[in-house]
C-alpha cells in the first residue's frame, strides 16, 4: 500500500543558451513535493525561435506557467483516487479535457499579451487574425506531475521524457513512433494543438513501484547525440551519478553538461528532472545504477561542424 506520508523527491533544473542564439527561448519549472496535497510537477518548452515565431520566449514562458497551475490542480483532484471509478475519471480528463484547457489557457495568455503590447503599425495595416498573433508565441512543452498515487506525463511537440523505473529500466513512453525531420514539430500554436497531445498514464499502486527518475529536456540536449542510444546513455549515467553522489554533487556540474550539449546542437538546452529518495531501495540496485556513472562524462558526441 502506498503511504499517506509526504513522498521526497529531490529536484535538479537548469538552462543554457544556444551557441550564437540572440537569447534562450527555452523555458522551465519545478514546483511542489509530490505530496497528495503538494503535488510534484515538472515542466520544460522550447520557443521555437525563428523570425516567424518572434515572441516564442514569451510563449514558452506562457506555455509552462499555465501547465504548472494545471497540472497542480490535476494532482491535488487525485486524493480521492480510491473513490470507486475515480481513478478512471481522472485518466479521461488527463485524456482529453487537460489538452484543451492547456491549449485554451495559452492562447488566451498569448492573445492578451499581444492586445496590451501590439507593434506600431501604419493606421491603415490589416490587423492580423488570432491564429496569425499565434503563432508569434509558438512553443513546444513537455510536462509532468507526481503525487504518492500518480504519475502523469504530456507532451507536445519535440523534446523528450525519461524515465528509470523502480528496476532501473529505462523508457521514454512519449517518444513517436516517427521522429520529427529537421525543425519541424507540433506546436501549441497549430489549430486544434491539443489533439497533437501525447500523454503518459501510470498510476502507482505500490510505493516501492514509483518511478526512481524522471527527466524532461528539450531537444538540445537529445540532438547532441549521434543517435538515440547516445541519450538513452546519458540519462543512464545520469541516474549512476545521482545514486552515488546525490543531487548537490550533479547539480554543480549539470550546467557543464548542458553547455557542452548546446555546443554540439546549437540550441537551447534545458533539463529539469526529480529523483525520489532511495530510502528502501535494494543494496545491489544502488550499486548497478552507481555504475553507471561514467556514461555521462565519456559518451561519444557528434562531430562539431
Amino acid at each position: 500500500m502506498v503511504t499517506l506520508g509526504v513522498r521526497r523527491w529531490e529536484t535538479l533544473a537548469d538552462s543554457v543558451q544556444g551557441v550564437n542564439k540572440r537569447r534562450n527561448q527555452d523555458w522551465y519549472e519545478c514546483r511542489g513535493t509530490g505530496s497528495g496535497e503538494d503535488p510534484l510537477v515538472l515542466a520544460v518548452a522550447d520557443g521555437h525561435g525563428s523570425a516567424v515565431h518572434a515572441r516564442s520566449e514569451l510563449g514558452a514562458r506562457f506555455a509552462v506557467d499555465r501547465f504548472v497551475g494545471l497540472a497542480a490542480r490535476f494532482g491535488r483532484a487525485a486524493l480521492d483516487y480510491h473513490e470507486p471509478g475515480r481513478l478512471a475519471r481522472l485518466m479521461t480528463y488527463a485524456r482529453d479535457d487537460f489538452p484543451r484547457a492547456l491549449v485554451h489557457e495559452w492562447r488566451q495568455a498569448a492573445l492578451g499579451h499581444w492586445d496590451r503590447n501590439r507593434p506600431v503599425v501604419e493606421e491603415a495595416a490589416r490587423e492580423p487574425g488570432p491564429e496569425e498573433k499565434l503563432v508569434l508565441y509558438g512553443t513546444t512543452l513537455i510536462g509532468a506531475v507526481l503525487t504518492p498515487w500518480l504519475f502523469v506525463a504530456w507532451q507536445l511537440g519535440d523534446g523528450d521524457l525519461a524515465v528509470v523505473e523502480h528496476d532501473g529500466t529505462l523508457s521514454r513512453p512519449l517518444a513517436p513512433a516517427e521522429e520529427d525531420l529537421g525543425d519541424e514539430t507540433e506546436s501549441l500554436c497549430g489549430r486544434e494543438a491539443w489533439r497533437s497531445v501525447r500523454m503518459h498514464w501510470a498510476p502507482v499502486f505500490e510505493e516501492a513501484r514509483a518511478p526512481r527518475l524522471v527527466v524532461l529536456s528539450t531537444d538540445g540536449l537529445s540532438k547532441s547525440f549521434a543517435s538515440a542510444d547516445g541519450y538513452r546513455e546519458f540519462v543512464a549515467g545520469l541516474a549512476g551519478r545521482l545514486a552515488a553522489e546525490g543531487g548537490t554533487g550533479v547539480r554543480k556540474v549539470l550546467p557543464e553538461w548542458l553547455a557542452q550539449a548546446a555546443r554540439y546542437s546549437g540550441d537551447d538546452t534545458t533539463l529539469a528532472a526529480a529523483l525520489r529518495s532511495a530510502q528502501g531501495a535494494g543494496v545491489d540496485e544502488a550499486e548497478r545504477a552507481a555504475d553507471a556513472g561514467g556514461a555521462v562524462d565519456t559518451e561519444e558526441r557528434k562531430t562539431e561542424t
